[in-house]
């Protein structure tokens, strides 16, 4: 009968790899690190404005009914709210 051998016959060798072992593991300690483009960046805020503009309605009907009631109040169109609103509009072109 013929018993092949299994390891060394030195005690220490299985000491001696773990040491080797080790050491390599903490050579290599860098760590992972993303980095994302300017582009993509830019995609994902175009991607999130178009989706919160999805959700907003078109017109806010609460400020149209109250700016309806307000025209059709006569006591509210006096000079001085159209002038406020004329230079209003005027700074808005940067007049």
């Amino acid at each position: 009968m013929m018993i092949d051998r299994l390891g060394g016959i030195n005690p220490l060798d299985s000491i001696k790899s773990t040491q080797k072992a080790t050491a390599k593991a903490a050579v290599k300690t860098s760590s992972d690190s993303v980095s994302i483009s300017d582009e993509a960046r830019e995609m994902a805020e175009v991607y999130y404005m178009s989706e919160v503009a999805k959700e907003t309605p078109d017109v806010r009907a609460d400020l149209v009914a109250e700016i309806k009631a307000k025209i059709s109040d006569p006591s509210y169109l006096n000079s001085a709210v159209i002038e406020s609103t004329a230079d209003k509009i005027m700074s808005s072109f940067g007049f």
